[in-house]
């Protein structure tokens, strides 16, 4: 028997039919397949060992220190710490129970970086002053990477301020080299201690309300800065790319970084080491670029390529109430 099909505009329809059902198969497939391959993120933490070092005593750091990193824990997620060494300092001196507080980081399984001694800015900074700065910011850290058998490897500049010039820049990155330590890149900013600034002034005024508002903006707005970089690296790269994510060490992680890593799952993400971060071959991409600016590799990148205004605009800002809560005048 003859299976033919009779009628040839049923035969196109059919036939049509096939085919579109095949493509939506292969498009959903593809399309969870890169969600599974490419939704990958790093997650550092700067200003160990707490953002708010010079305003807490030892019990209050230790305290804080203990809850974020129970949150690292409990959620497996790999993390690379990046200390101000000055956050050790009570009364002139390195205070042996600060240093104790920073080494349950590594004893966590938190890597430590160097985020320079005191938090200067290269471009308010003569070099030679900052390459100290670097050099203070490695004591205390490298001796505690070496009694967990580790080597200082990771370096973030303060403010994402990589150079005015790209001679000062670069004579950074071989400085850095130098020593054993490359720069750590950021793809995920934001201006998460603007809401972290707003919260604990909610907490010292015990107003418990806000505080819960203040967070839950925060979950709010670190998502819509995320998809915000997400559509700019596929403009760039027509893909998303492994992301690194940069927040700090502060009371408002030690109560929300549950919500933060549960809004990063819920949109696809799986967390990785920044090496898995850094074998993405997006980070071997060119980056000419030097200015006043402390923005993320995709802008360097992003520029590099000549990209305008518009390829900048819409990046999600701190609503102006949180700003206000926070004290301060502008991101």
């Amino acid at each position: 028997m003859k299976t033919k099909l009779q009628h040839p505009i049923i035969s196109a329809i059919i036939l049509l039919g096939l085919f579109v059902h095949v493509c939506i198969g292969c498009s959903f497939f593809s399309s969870s397949s890169v969600q599974s391959e490419e939704k990958r993120v790093a997650i550092t933490i700067d200003d160990l060992p707490l953002n708010i070092a010079e305003s807490v005593n030892n019990r209050e750091m230790g305290a804080i220190t203990d809850k974020i990193l129970f949150h690292i824990k409990n959620h497996n997620v790999p993390v690379v710490g990046f200390v101000n060494e000055k956050g050790l300092v009570v009364n002139g001196s390195i205070d042996a129970e600060r240093v104790g507080i920073l080494n349950k980081w590594l004893d966590a399984g938190v890597e430590l970086g160097n985020h320079t001694y005191s938090h200067k800015s290269l471009h308010t900074t003569p070099i030679d002053e900052y390459k100290k700065d670097i050099v203070d910011g490695e004591s205390t850290v490298v001796k505690l990477l070496v009694n967990h058998g580790m080597k200082l490897r990771y370096f973030r500049h303060p403010y994402l301020h990589t150079g005015k010039e790209l001679q000062t820049r670069d004579e950074i990155v071989r400085f850095l080299a130098s020593r054993g330590q490359s720069v750590a890149p950021v793809t995920f900013d934001n201006s998460e201690w603007v809401f972290a600034k707003a919260y604990d002034n909610a907490y010292a005024a015990n107003d418990k309300f806000q505080m819960e508002e203040i967070a839950k903006s925060y979950i709010v707005y670190m998502r819509s800065k995320q998809h915000f970089f997400e559509q700019q690296v596929g403009e760039l790269f027509g893909r998303n790319i492994r992301h690194i994510l940069v927040i700090h060490a502060n009371r408002l992680n030690s109560e929300y970084l549950p919500e933060l890593f549960k809004m990063m799952k819920d949109d696809g993400y799986s967390f990785i080491t920044l090496d898995e971060a850094l074998r993405d071959r997006a980070y071997q991409s060119a980056n000419e670029y030097a200015g006043g600016g402390g923005i993320t590799w995709i802008h360097h990148w992003a520029i590099t390529v000549g990209k305008g205004r518009e390829f900048f605009k819409g990046e999600p800002l701190v609503p102006a109430r949180y700003l206000k809560i926070a004290g301060v005048e502008h991101e």
